[in-house]
């Protein structure tokens, strides 16, 4: 039996797509590890649900909860059919005093998880809503973006998920979109978005960001 089957057969779960494993605000004891499958986390945000990460094999999620006793801050809900460890703060902590692999691993993921949450703030903050459309099409241009031929950079976001990233709902996503593609800056695709020159796009939101600081000071 391998180290992973052990590790299953100590601490593992099956749960079948649709399962709820917490919900935001709920006390938890547990952190969890996926192995198969996948899971997904979401957050209650202005009357809606935002979906902040979905989690597929290697990644954990849950242990602010047992690292600083606070309620759940997210709900996490089984997308496909997964296997996953369920581990408490002691057997948690055994891990990473005993393996400082995990130790670094939980410190790089942490650190991630870090940068997504500051870079998401700085989205929210912009009042405008085409400041928030363009931040949000960059960020997603940078980290999962595929470079085309041309030199344009396709963006693998459907319009929902654009609209859920940047608080903003559908229409005034749309509006913004259009608006790009009239500047020949972005272009929609059957698999996303395209944006055609990566760095225009940077140049108008810091024209954006100027013009809202400006006008702030007026």
């Amino acid at each position: 039996m391998g180290q992973a089957d052990q590790l299953f057969a100590r601490f593992g779960k099956e749960c079948p797509e649709g399962t709820v494993l917490f919900r935001e605000g709920d006390a938890g004891d547990h952190m969890y590890v996926v192995q198969s499958g996948s899971v997904r986390i979401s957050k209650e945000v202005h009357g809606g649900t935002r979906t902040l990460a979905v989690l597929g094999p290697g990644e954990f999620f849950g242990e602010m909860a047992i690292l600083n006793n606070k309620p759940r801050t997210a709900t996490a809900e089984v997308v496909d059919k997964a296997r996953m460890l369920l581990l408490d703060a002691r057997t948690f902590e055994q891990m990473v005093v005993s393996n400082a692999e995990i130790a670094v691993r939980l410190v790089k993921k942490l650190s991630r998880r870090l940068d997504s949450a500051l870079e998401l703030v700085e989205i929210l903050m912009h009042r405008d809503p085409k400041a928030r459309v363009i931040l949000g099409l960059s960020r997603a241009a940078e980290i999962e973006g595929r470079q085309r031929e041309d030199g344009s950079v396709l963006v693998p976001s459907t319009l929902a998920e654009l609209a859920e990233h940047v608080g903003l709902d559908a229409q005034e996503v749309t509006g913004v979109l259009q608006r790009l593609s009239r500047l020949r800056m972005v272009d929609q695709a059957p698999d996303g978005f395209v944006v055609t020159d990566v760095l225009r796009l940077h140049e108008f939101l810091e024209f954006l960001e100027m013009q809202e600081k400006f006008g702030d000071e007026a």
